[in-house]
């Protein structure tokens, strides 16, 4: 009996141990580098409403592509970045 009261007591005492320390490192900056890339699309959607590409829908692939690199440049585009795709050619399916 005493090995089982003793065993609780310890597994007890270790997870109030790690309750106290927190997070692990990796886990840490897994946690700030998601905030970064939510807060970098983030501003490269705002500015792409800015621009106003969601008002009409895309004619081609070029205006897509625009859309997509100005999202990618994020507050970039702050800084004086205007990516834009003038042509781009997709493949065709082989028969």
């Amino acid at each position: 009996m005493t090995m089982r009261g003793g065993r609780n007591r310890r597994d007890r005492e270790i997870r109030e141990v790690r309750e106290i320390r927190g997070r692990p490192a990796h886990q840490a900056a897994r946690f700030l580098l998601s905030m970064l890339m939510l807060v970098w699309f983030g501003a490269g959607l705002a500015a792409a409403m800015q621009r106003d590409y969601f008002t009409n829908t895309p004619n081609n692939c070029g205006d897509l592509g625009t859309i997509g690199l100005t999202v990618l440049a994020g507050p970039l585009n702050y800084l004086g970045l205007n990516p834009r795709v003038s042509e781009c050619t997709l493949p065709e399916p082989s028969p």
